[in-house]
């Protein structure tokens, strides 16, 4: 194993430990995964497919539990996409997204695309906690390939 990989092993330990989690061998793992090609989103099905590619023993069912429990814990946000799948966000801070219909794909808005002016009042006792906004896209007949 050279440096960089310990240092990542290292980062994603304490990563774990400071979200409260014990950095069992497939948290680790499966976190070493999920942050190795920095910010993105990304499902549960897409992140078995990579575990199993690395050489990973993972069933669905433990990717899933993991997932959320880096969501309760605040490491990763989730996202929902188009029907049932739920994309997961290693990008935490309070952004929104463009949905690409055609490749079932995320993509963060660049910050200053949005502008909200007003949120609605909230019942009493209650917060808002973050907005999400998804914007679905779709090309138009006749237009090249979406752009990242």
């Amino acid at each position: 194993m050279d440096g960089r990989g310990r240092k990542q092993g290292f980062c994603v330990f304490e990563r774990l430990r400071a979200a409260g989690l014990r950095p069992t061998r497939q948290r680790v793992a499966l976190c070493n995964l999920i942050f190795s090609k920095g910010d993105r989103h990304l499902s549960a099905e897409e992140l078995y497919e990579e575990a199993h590619r690395a050489g990973e023993s993972v069933s669905l069912a433990t990717v899933y539990n993991t997932l959320h429990q880096f969501t309760d814990s605040g490491i990763i946000r989730p996202l929902t996409g188009e029907g049932q799948r739920t994309y997961f966000d290693t990008n935490t801070s309070d952004h929104h997204h463009f949905f690409l219909e055609e490749e079932n794909r995320m993509i963060d808005i660049p910050n200053g695309g949005l502008r909200l002016d007003q949120l609605p009042d909230v019942p009493e006792g209650m917060e808002i906690v973050n907005v999400d906004i998804v914007v679905r896209l779709r090309r138009k007949a006749g237009a090249g390939k979406a752009a990242n």
